[in-house]
């Protein structure tokens, strides 16, 4: 009985992959087509989601050559993201959703909040929506926000935790305690103390000591000051995004000052508002030119003690103010003493694009000079604040730099 189960379960998959009809059905959800012969219903639907945004016209060229393909109502479109999304996995409608966005003009789409709450939600929508806000009307503008809440949660989630450990840790040298706070206790060492008493029956340690460190309290001026200067400019998109996000949670830190500075052509400071960080997201202008150097005086003016300031500069390096005053401007924060680094991008994205002459000669001053994911984000402050060699530490992590 057994061996006529397991010869039915091979002659199955054999048949699942390899008879002719499978071999028809895949090649024509691959190449497209008209004949749905070999299609079942859930084939059909697929293949016309897909054809909606990726088919081809009768010239034979590809969907760039045509607009509107999905017709010009938010419902149809809803229906539209409800097959991609039964279909594919999240990340796969999110690379969907963002070709929709160039091949059919989407954007004007999202001005319609039946169709903004279908859409699945990630950090490249979070920047769309805050490009388009001062175009969406007011029944909209409270959609997007709920959209952009529901992406910074999630990234808070994810983000916040590690950010506060690692930040705090860097910058607090207390003392040993074995009766810290619970926001002090040092748990890797806590529960390495604690190993004997592991509890098998619940599959957990319950600790007997608690290691951690004694709070040191200090005044304002004693504590170190990190400024996020952050190029808002349509190309560092994301960027801001997240710098948004790591600078709401270090300034819930009481270890460091943080201060959160967007510029473009012109400049925001959006530090008094990091208690909440959509409403920061909400102040940003993404778009416009860049310059640099008016930023840099900017936050030139905010050091008092350069020794302990860290100013994080996030841009491309594509200047268009004075580059001559920037880079002299960059100068004088090094030789004060400021602890200068250059995020070329703070993204998921990988090596962004970036002005190489810029960034050389930024490189020379002794600056840093590279990209950095979110998630590698918290131990390079960390490391930034420690004043460690982030040369050394990027390249540790496979991170390329910036060379003179």
């Amino acid at each position: 009985m057994s061996d006529e189960r397991d010869d039915d379960i091979e002659g199955e998959a054999a048949g699942a992959v390899g008879s002719p009809g499978e071999r028809r059905r895949r090649w024509r959800l691959a190449l497209g087509g008209d004949d749905d012969a070999d299609l079942s219903p859930d084939d059909v639907r697929m293949d016309r989601a897909l054809s909606a945004l990726y088919g081809r016209d009768e010239g034979g060229k590809g969907a760039p050559g045509r607009r509107g393909g999905l017709g010009g109502s938010a419902p149809r479109v809803a229906r539209w993201l409800g097959d991609i999304r039964e279909f594919f996995p999240t990340s796969v409608v999110q690379v969907i959703q963002r070709d929709a966005f160039e091949r059919l003009n989407l954007k004007a789409m999202m001005l319609e909040p039946e169709f903004l709450a279908t859409l699945e939600a990630d950090v490249h929508l979070v920047a769309d929506l805050i490009s388009l806000r001062s175009a969406m009307p007011d029944k909209t503008r409270d959609t997007a926000r709920m959209v952009v809440k529901k992406v910074v949660d999630e990234l808070m989630k994810r983000l916040a935790h590690a950010t506060a450990e690692t930040i705090r840790g860097a910058v607090t040298r207390g003392k040993r305690t074995s009766r810290p706070r619970y926001n002090d206790i040092d748990w890797p060492r806590t529960i390495t103390a604690n190993l004997r008493h592991w509890q098998e029956q619940y599959r957990t340690v319950v600790p007997e000591r608690l290691v951690g460190h004694a709070r040191q309290t200090r005044t304002k001026a004693e504590l170190d000051q990190v400024i996020l200067c952050v190029d808002q400019s349509g190309s560092m998109a994301t960027s801001v995004v997240y710098s948004s996000i790591f600078a709401a949670v270090m300034a819930s830190l009481p270890v460091i000052e943080t201060k959160l500075v967007c510029f473009d052509t012109q400049i925001i400071d959006l530090s008094e508002d990091l208690a909440d960080p959509v409403e920061v997201l909400f102040g940003v202008q993404l778009g416009g030119g860049t310059d640099i150097n008016a930023a840099l005086a900017y936050c030139q003016g905010l050091v008092s003690q350069p020794a302990k300031t860290h100013l994080v500069l996030i841009t491309d390096l594509y200047e268009g103010g004075n580059a001559a005053e920037m880079l002299g401007r960059a100068a004088a924060l090094v030789a004060s003493g400021v602890n200068l680094v250059v995020l070329l991008a703070l993204s998921d994205d990988g090596r962004p694009g970036f002005d190489a002459n810029h960034a050389q000669k930024f490189a020379s001053l002794g600056c840093p000079v590279f990209a950095c994911t979110p998630d590698q984000f918290p131990d390079m402050m960390a490391h930034a604040l420690k004043r460690s060699d982030l040369q050394e530490w990027a390249a540790g992590r496979d991170i390329a730099t910036v060379r003179a």
